[in-house]
């Protein structure tokens, strides 16, 4: 068996995320700036490419996937985006009540 197999396989992964990652940062790029979108859907594409972007990350850069060594790894992952997410939600959601209260116009 050759030595330089995992060192290959390793370098095919890290070259195809890389590949996909100039493609989705392009195809965001290329959204913003020349598509000719509303705004709301040049920001739905670019939510979407971002999604995608931090999937291919997840997968090819950090090797996260569904196999049960990497279970761990990904069960901390989405704890922390959930704590994230609760913690953003409700700052907006306390500054948007009290800008209400103020009666500021949004």
């Amino acid at each position: 068996m050759d030595k330089r197999a995992p060192y290959h396989r390793d370098l095919r992964t890290y070259l195809i995320g890389f590949a996909l990652a100039i493609l989705l940062t392009s195809l965001s790029f290329w959204g913003a700036l020349k598509a000719g979108l509303s705004p709301s859907n040049t920001l739905l594409l670019v939510g979407v490419l971002g999604l995608a972007q931090l999937i291919v990350h997840l997968r090819f850069f950090l090797h996260i996937d569904r196999s049960r060594q990497k279970r761990e790894d990904l069960d901390l992952i989405l704890f922390t985006t959930l704590v994230i997410l609760i913690i953003v939600l409700g700052t907006v959601w306390i500054l948007g009540n009290l800008a209400s209260r103020m009666h500021m116009a949004m």
